[in-house]
């Protein structure tokens, strides 16, 4: 089972940069629960890392539930200039990105405007953003909406995804839900 169409992208989830956001435990227990939903779904995860040799990798915690998952690395702030994570979405058929990842007045915001400004549909999962001044994060998000982004909490995108309670993976799915409350 699959959504067809549809992939999440992982921004910049590197130990330096999470270590700088309050409460980022939150993100990463949210981009675990959205990274195994995706696993539910057949929705394909991809990672981005900023400057991996001198920042270091995805966070293993998060990276070890997909190990296939590609990752690209980038030295600019928006993950959409690098042609390689561009050519494989479109080789992928991949119209709508999920999107998650720090920081979001920086790398997310840009790599968002960036897909959006090509045609990809794209919906912020709004759990698993963050950035080190809240405010920041707030001016964002009310920017990104007047583009007609959405930032939606994850559950809310993924149980619109579902549908309903008769839809295959909905057991397995509350089950997760559970599991990361």
């Amino acid at each position: 089972m699959s959504i067809p169409g549809v992939a999440c992208l992982l921004i910049d989830l590197q130990e330096p940069f999470l270590n700088s956001i309050p409460d980022n435990q939150s993100i990463r227990t949210r981009c675990s629960f959205v990274i195994q939903a995706c696993g539910l779904l057949g929705i394909p995860v991809y990672f981005t890392t900023q400057v991996k040799g001198k920042l270091g990798p995805t966070v293993a915690e998060l990276k070890d539930l997909v190990p296939e998952a590609p990752e690209w690395d980038k030295n600019t702030f928006s993950a959409w200039p690098v042609e390689s994570l561009q050519a494989r979405l479109k080789d992928d058929g991949i119209q709508h990105l999920l999107v998650g990842g720090i920081e979001t007045p920086i790398c997310v915001y840009q790599t968002v405007i960036g897909a959006h400004a090509d045609g990809f549909e794209t919906t912020l999962l709004s759990d698993c953003i963050g950035c080190r001044r809240s405010q920041d994060g707030d001016s964002v998000l009310r920017a990104l909406s007047q583009h007609g982004i959405l930032a939606l909490p994850s559950e809310s995108v993924f149980y619109s995804m579902l549908g309903g309670v008769s839809h295959p993976a909905f057991r397995d799915f509350t089950r997760l839900v559970k599991n990361h409350s």
